[in-house]
């Protein structure tokens, strides 16, 4: 994700072998999210029928062969291969988060979970400082390096138990493999115990059933409140978190940094690939946070910290740039008036403020936005959705999400170039206004929330 943030400021460099346009940018940045839908889309079926273990592993595939064709890129269409491709894997990766689930302690699985935006925030930051004194075409090497010794570690890690007991019925494997994830024997055998019990399922009587019957008791169960309801807030959520353009300032984060310093006719005393670091360095350390603490706050209140403080940023940011740049335009107008009628009163017209405070007020923004909107979303795939379809309704969740993600990533670099920077980020700030009063009136809380608790809330039966 971060990759083109370092990547696109390189090959627009004049010295650049590969030489692209603000259109190539844009499909260059936008095409990983192009792809990452299908691969959503395919993995669940595919993780059902050749366990969790074997497509962990088939995930990282994609991501080597990307990394070889930028290795090997002469020129854009290898960009664009190895782009579509690694979106593709990024798809698939979504069976971690499975296979964490199925393998984890009751006690720590909410912990494990959010750690996924830890390992995501801390591949930024590491791509960040890279980018910082690293030519791309040496960062894609140690990439498939890292990728390929993933690959390798990944052989070593036993096979979901869930998975065995369940697709395989087999309970022999089912044991080795809790056996491995628990040395202590005690636990072992409650764990083990606890999973029998979980998946003593009775025998399937759909095969008695007509396919018509069963098509019409599903299509039946969607239209229950306990499926759309939280169907479409989540659809909501992901509209919010895609339109606050968060995710834009990390794909284009040199690029807008530079926007800022050019407004400011320097970006002051950050250097934008500092500011870039920065942004890494930010993500990472509130990703640890929130990790920390999501055991004992609730969704909705890390939700409103999280938009107040974006709402904060984004209406801070673009009406400082606003003022500022009318200030500058009344002192040229000033000098210009000057000049004309000759007059040699001293006026201090180069003395213009650098964009130190709004790289600050940009950095604020993601900051904030770690703490909830770019996180949480995600996470109440798993907490909202009925167990029946949260596997077919996750999918097409994630596949909506980065399809919206696409589209916006793919318009930003027009719009930047179409309207100012602070209309812009006013405009944002309007955006987070709508998605802090959704959040409070249509968000149930779901910390210390059963998933029976959660379906009698959607479906009516509050007490």
């Amino acid at each position: 994700m971060a990759f083109s943030a370092v990547f696109l400021p390189q090959l627009q460099e004049s010295d650049s072998t590969i030489n692209i346009n603000l259109d190539q940018a844009s499909w260059i940045a936008s095409l990983v999210t192009a792809s990452l839908p299908l691969g959503a889309l395919t993995i669940g079926a595919l993780m059902d029928r050749f366990g969790r273990k074997k497509m962990c592993m088939l995930t990282a595939l994609p991501f080597a062969i990307s990394w070889m064709l930028l290795n090997f890129a002469t020129n854009v269409w290898y960009i664009y291969a190895a782009r579509i491709i690694a979106g593709f894997g990024g798809g698939l990766s979504t069976v971690a988060l499975v296979y964490v689930s199925e393998i984890s302690h009751p006690k720590y699985r909410p912990m494990l979970l959010t750690f996924n935006s830890v390992f995501v925030t801390s591949g930024i930051l590491i791509t960040c400082i890279f980018g910082f004194g690293l030519h791309w075409t040496i960062m894609v090497k140690i990439f498939f390096l890292f990728i390929t010794l993933s690959l390798v570690g990944l052989m070593f890690i036993p096979e979901s138990p869930y998975w065995l007991l369940v697709f395989k019925n087999d309970k022999i494997e089912c044991s080795k493999s809790m056996q491995w994830l628990y040395k202590d024997k005690m636990i072992f055998e409650e764990q083990y115990h606890r999973i029998i019990a979980s998946t003593d399922t009775k025998p399937d009587e759909g095969c008695k059933k007509s396919k018509l019957t069963q098509l019409k008791e599903v299509l039946k169960f969607y239209r229950k409140p306990i499926v759309w309801k939280p169907m479409l807030i989540l659809l909501l959520l992901f509209a919010f978190q895609q339109v606050s353009s968060a995710y834009v300032i990390i794909f284009y984060a040199v690029d807008i940094f530079r926007r800022i310093g050019g407004s400011f006719r320097h970006i002051g005393l950050i250097d934008e690939f500092v500011a870039l670091i920065l942004l890494g360095s930010i993500r990472f350390v509130m990703a640890i946070v929130l990790a920390l603490i999501s055991k004992k706050v609730g969704r909705r209140y890390l939700m409103f910290v999280s938009a107040i403080g974006m709402i904060f940023s984004s209406f801070s940011l673009g009406l400082y740039m606003y003022f500022t740049r009318t200030s500058s335009e009344n002192r040229n107008e000033i000098g210009e008036r000057s000049l004309l009628s000759n007059s040699t009163q001293n006026l201090d017209l180069d003395v213009e403020p650098d964009g130190t405070i709004a790289v600050i007020l940009v950095l604020c923004y993601i900051c904030f936005s770690s703490f909830g909107w770019l996180v949480i979303p995600w996470t109440l795939i798993g907490e909202l959705l009925p167990v029946k379809v949260r596997g077919i309704l996750g999918g097409v969740m994630v596949s909506v999400a980065y399809i919206l993600m696409f589209l916006i990533v793919k318009s930003a670099p027009f719009l930047m170039d179409s309207v100012n920077l602070e209309y812009i980020f006013i405009g944002l700030g309007v955006v987070n206004v709508c998605g802090l009063l959704f959040v409070y009136m249509f968000l149930p809380e779901t910390l210390g929330k059963t998933f029976s608790d959660i379906e009698k809330y959607f479906d009516g039966s509050k007490d």
